[in-house]
């Protein structure tokens, strides 16, 4: 079984249904959890509410929102559990989606989400984030290292520039600070947390959306058993390859079980 952590609203559809579909499909069951252990919906304005003349290149595609309501069917999505009640050591694997409204703070910088995450790299279980799911990694401190979990890893996430930045200077005059989580950008943030700027990987850099026929147009990075990638275009492959990652580990666990013996 899969832990999904949720805020307690406004993460990304795809960041979270696609990878949880891709898994399930896999023969993971998930168990979700949320800050007070109540449902969580995604950003309204990604599932409904839309973009205006926006919405081709910023709005959920429709095939892609019918993962997102089915999910939100899962029994286990319905009755999720609190940070507080989490035991690491029951889940083979670990998934954080983005999003960048407000709602989405009551994970980045919770400290019950840090310590689930530090236990899943102490185990060395797998462990996907995207978008700004990988800032809940920057802001993990090894207390043995006294760095973020994610030093000395090569990681992707999103990107100032071409994504961050120029959401919101396109959708500033109407959303205002939508677009801005945080004064600084993800990239920035997480850059400082690694062993050089250089092990942030961006991808190319004017991003092509995949989609279930063509996963290939997605970006993700693999780090042994860390999978992350940059924004909800990359969700299609970012999906296949976590559900590998996944079987690839279990598959493993009999190998490690005979060593030990």
């Amino acid at each position: 079984m899969i832990l999904i952590l949720l805020p307690h609203a406004d993460y990304d559809p795809n960041e979270s249904s696609l990878p949880w579909q891709a898994a399930r499909d896999a023969g993971f069951a998930a168990q979700f959890a949320t800050p007070l252990g109540m449902p969580a919906y995604a950003d309204s304005r990604l599932v409904s509410l839309g973009f205006g003349p926006l919405n081709p290149l910023l709005m959920t595609p429709a095939a892609d929102l019918a993962r997102y309501h089915a999910m939100t069917r899962d029994p286990a999505f319905c009755s999720p559990l609190p940070y507080a009640g989490v035991d690491p050591a029951a889940y083979e694997g670990l998934l954080i989606p983005g999003g960048h409204a407000r709602g989405m703070r009551s994970l980045l910088e919770s400290e019950e989400v840090r310590r689930i995450i530090l236990a899943f790299f102490q185990a060395d279980k797998p462990v996907a984030a995207v978008c700004h799911g990988p800032l809940a990694l920057a802001r993990c401190i090894d207390p043995a290292s006294g760095r973020s979990v994610l030093h000395g890893r090569k990681v992707t996430a999103l990107l100032a520039g071409p994504m961050e930045l120029a959401a919101w200077l396109v959708t500033a005059p109407w959303l205002g600070r939508y677009y801005r989580t945080y004064d600084h950008s993800v990239e920035q943030e997480i850059k400082a947390a690694l062993a050089s700027p250089a092990d942030f990987l961006p991808g190319p850099w004017l991003p092509r959306r995949d989609s279930a026929e063509h996963p290939e147009r997605g970006f993700v990075v693999r780090d042994r058993n860390l999978l992350t990638a940059r924004w909800p275009g990359d969700c299609h492959r970012f999906a296949n390859e976590w559900a590998s990652l996944l079987q690839q580990a279990r598959d493993a666990q009999p190998q490690a079980q005979q060593a030990e013996r």
